[in-house]
């Protein structure tokens, strides 16, 4: 099986092709993977435990599995967990024991996709692990903690992928160009810089896609008088069908993007919002970012008009965090617009900002003594307590000082559910604010 899946076959798609062929030639994942690392010692010294790899696609979860397969001196079995069963499951491992009682022989079975079997077809592999007949390597794009049972997690250790740089894809494309017996080299072909680049960004750091936009491009792109293959921006758009939008993600358009859809946002158009967002998606701005920002709009320019805004806010960045693109789009949409629609206010914003300058400016004001602690002895000899229990009072309010100054930092507007709060301190400020707060 491991041949048949790891074949240098001139055949097979340039990504399986230039799958790296040791651990020197692997790129990426240098949080686990780099010198002294666990995993990279447990992979050098052939002592490899059951793994879960979890991470985006292209990251290099089955390509590690490849330098395992060449490089242990276990038997190794590769399946999908898609295509494969119970059945399939229960021969592979009655061979791996067999081939441990007779010939000492350790079996690492490959499971790419894991995800994709049910509770009962995890649970076939439990026994086994626990006795070792198999080393279980299981790839998923899917966070193991929500799509894997607890007793298969708890006898294998997890390693997170990360979405490769685009100077990690602009490696791998570039060493693809040049190799001669895996890659591109024998073809003749001159590529514009500007086309790696745009390889290289739009793949949102996924190695199979971007490999797979330079050989497509390659491979239909006709030679031109002098006999070279002309690889352009034009033709690495058309490869990887999607336009290339001018946008530096270190530079300008980076931050004038964001900019706009952030004051979109807070200038309630739905519409603006939803454009400038679509940009930054195509250009493959980064969905932690885009959702940071709409967290923060959310709080600062919505506030408590709509308090709910950035419970939707932080429901997006979780979710978007959670299931990733392409679908990570519609909760970032879903937030942002809902943002965009909601009543405006920035009092909280104001009113932290204000005393935050005090703080800074002004002279540091003293705890009033009666909220100071006075639970511990010899409280009372310091003069402590006095405090007055909200909650024993009518309304829940009793009047007393809580800051040693008369300066209003909240001032809410009279807009969404800041009416409702705005009507509530015009109550408790007055001088006989609910009565004086006489007890119930």
């Amino acid at each position: 099986m491991v041949d048949s899946l790891f074949s240098k076959d001139k055949d097979l798609p340039l990504a399986l092709r230039m799958r790296p062929q040791s651990l020197a030639e692997f790129v990426g994942q240098e949080h686990i993977l780099g010198k002294g690392k666990l995993l990279r010692r447990l992979i050098e010294a052939d002592r490899i435990s059951s793994l879960i790899l979890y991470g985006p696609p292209g990251t290099g979860k089955t390509a590690l599995a490849h330098l395992i397969a060449t490089t242990t001196s276990a038997h190794f079995v590769a399946i999908n967990a898609i295509s494969s069963n119970v059945q399939e499951l229960r021969k592979i491992i009655g061979e791996a024991q067999q081939k441990r009682r007779t010939q000492t022989k350790k079996t690492i079975l490959f499971i790419d996709e894991i995800h994709h079997f049910n509770k009962n077809q995890q649970y076939v592999l439990l026994f086994d692990i626990e006795e070792q007949n198999i080393i279980l390597i299981g790839a998923t794009i899917h966070n193991p903690f929500f799509s894997l049972i607890s007793p298969l997690l708890s006898r294998s250790s997890i390693f997170e992928f990360k979405p490769l740089s685009k100077d990690e894809i602009k490696l791998i494309l570039d060493r693809a160009i040049k190799e001669r017996e895996r890659g591109l080299g024998n073809f003749p072909l001159v590529i514009s810089q500007e086309a790696i680049g745009f390889l290289a960004e739009v793949c949102d750091g996924d190695a199979r896609r971007a490999l797979n936009g330079l050989e497509i491009g390659t491979l239909t792109t006709p030679k031109k008088g002098d006999g070279k293959i002309y690889y352009d921006l034009k033709v690495a758009q058309d490869s990887m069908q999607k336009k290339a939008v001018v946008y530096d993600r270190a530079g300008d358009g980076h931050y004038d993007t964001i900019s706009a859809f952030i004051k979109s946002m807070r200038g309630s158009d739905p519409d603006a919002t939803l454009y400038w967002l679509a940009k930054m998606l195509q250009a493959g701005e980064d969905i932690r970012f885009i959702a940071r920002r709409i967290v923060i709009c959310a709080a600062e320019d919505v506030g408590n008009t709509d308090p709910n805004a950035l419970v939707v806010a932080n429901a997006a960045a979780y979710a978007s965090e959670f299931i990733g693109l392409p679908e990570a789009r519609i909760p970032l949409a879903q937030a942002a617009l809902y943002i965009a629609t909601a009543p405006k206010s920035n009092a909280t914003y104001k009113g932290l900002e204000t005393a935050i300058k005090d703080v800074q400016e002004g002279r540091t004001l003293e705890v009033p003594t009666h909220l100071k602690v006075s639970s511990y002895k010899g409280a009372e000899r310091l003069g402590r307590g006095g405090y007055k229990y909200a909650h024993n009072y009518k309304g829940h309010f009793v009047e007393q000082e809580y800051l040693p100054s008369t300066k209003k930092y909240y001032h809410p507007t009279g807009l969404g559910y800041e009416k409702v709060i705005k009507e509530r301190l015009e109550a408790t400020r007055k001088p006989q604010g609910l009565e004086r707060g006489r007890k119930d």
